[in-house]
């Protein structure tokens, strides 16, 4: 008997109490999860697989056999590893009522969605962040500089009668000019009750200068010294602060401020989004001393750059000219990882794709072959969850972490392919389908 059918047959056999999560909207499911043995698995500890028997009780896993155990479950040498993260996206809204399910059909558990509105977020209450659906962290409006990104989105959207007049401005972000607008709408802000802070800096290193140009409205953001102020702020409130950043200009003044979090890699899009707005390359590389002030200070990348070497591969199969372009902005790209991967920074795994997940960005990330497929297991499954919900234990199969995980019919670091082939999914210590 292969190890699938081993275990499909271990689920069929469990009491009803155990059956996968499909019925608690109903209430008829259980209030407390069951007490579980799980032997002949093979667990990750961020470095190997080793063989071990754990047990999930009460919603958290122990290596310490509880004084009752509702049913055994043999994984038959199957691989465990924690569920995967997406630490960019704004597709985790309640209107899509399947982007739960596709979350867990792919093993992701945990999503950042950095900028939302705060309706979408009060509507998702009892869709998200319950036993049998994914956890979603929300931002709520973002903070930005006059005219800055992402006004030139909220823009399209009300023209198309896609948003309400209202939405722009006071509904998705915030346009803060100095610390006296800072302080009138700090108290307001804060009683939308958002799980981090999002901020916005594209192109800070010419921020006067593109505050006085009509034509760069959208292509700019915060102050420097404003998002330190907010930093400030967030903190004593007890909230992250992750800031969005275009340039290696904004990397660094992100983390001079300090920031807990970076979004998008330097260079992730060209200015415009035209091929001419990576004319400038320079503008976008990171200097070993980025990544090495980066590391120090524990701030978080989050990539987002699958998209981008999408656009580079298609156009370097174009004219010479345009192919030369999308050689260099690969090259800047893989040098930006690189100094990240040598400086041993911490990086999460994002796509900021709206219609797909964080799959697309491990997969652009293997491909770089900058990464083994242990660190990139590592991301994606510790490092990215933990980034999302630092107050949490997940990202571990540890003794007390929270009992959720995925088992794997293969070995990923034999064929990493092994990541999409999950036979069983245990979250909050309920097995979910």
């Amino acid at each position: 008997m292969n190890r699938l059918r081993t275990l499909a047959v271990a689920l069929v056999v469990l009491p009803w109490g155990l059956r996968p999560l499909e019925a608690t909207a109903q209430g008829t499911a259980p209030s407390t999860p069951p007490a579980l043995e799980w032997r002949n698995g093979r667990w990750f500890d961020g470095q190997r697989f080793a063989e071990r028997v754990v047990w999930s009780e009460r919603g958290r896993l122990t290596d310490r056999r509880p004084s009752t155990v509702d049913s055994v479950i043999d994984l038959a040498g199957a691989f465990v590893v924690p569920p995967f993260g997406e630490a960019h996206n704004h597709n985790a809204v309640s209107s899509d009522t399947g982007i739960s399910a596709r979350y867990l059909r792919e093993g992701i558990f945990y999503v950042q969605n950095p900028s939302n509105f705060v309706r979408d977020r009060d509507a998702a209450r009892g869709r998200f962040n319950v036993p049998g659906a994914i956890d979603v962290s929300f931002a709520n409006a973002g903070l930005t500089g006059p005219g800055g990104h992402p006004m030139g989105l909220a823009r399209r959207n009300i023209a198309r009668g896609v948003w309400k007049a209202g939405d722009g401005e006071g509904g998705f972000f915030h346009s803060l000019a100095d610390s006296a607008e800072l302080d009138a709408r700090w108290p307001t802000y804060l009683a939308t009750r958002p799980d981090f802070v999002k901020t916005f800096l594209l192109f800070s290193e010419e921020y006067a200068a593109r505050l006085a140009d009509s034509t760069t409205l959208n292509w700019r953001g915060l102050s420097p010294t404003l998002l330190a102020i907010i930093v400030r702020r967030a903190h004593a409130a007890k909230l992250r602060v992750v800031t969005h950043v275009e340039t290696a200009a904004d990397f660094r003044n992100a983390v001079a401020a300090g920031v807990d979090e970076i979004n998008h890699l330097p260079g992730f899009r060209p200015e415009g989004d035209t091929p001419g707005g990576y004319v400038k390359l320079d503008r976008y590389r990171l200097t070993a001393a980025d990544a090495e002030a980066a590391t120090k200070r524990g701030v978080v990348i989050v990539t987002t750059v699958s998209e981008a070497f999408d656009m580079v591969n298609l156009a370097a199969r174009s004219d010479e000219e345009t192919a030369a372009l999308a050689r260099g902005v690969r090259s800047m790209l893989v040098d930006n990882l690189r100094l990240l991967r040598d400086a041993g920074a911490a990086v999460a795994l994002g796509s900021d794709r709206y219609r797909t997940s964080s799959g697309p960005e491990v997969r652009a990330l293997r491909a770089t072959g900058l990464f083994s497929d242990t660190t990139l297991l590592r991301m994606w499954s510790m490092n990215t969850p933990r980034a999302i919900f630092p107050d949490r234990r997940i990202g571990s199969l540890a003794e007390g972490a929270e009992a959720s995980f995925l088992v794997l019919d293969g070995d990923p670091l034999a064929d990493f392919a092994n990541v999409g082939r999950i036979l069983t999914r245990l979250k909050d210590g309920w097995l979910i389908r």
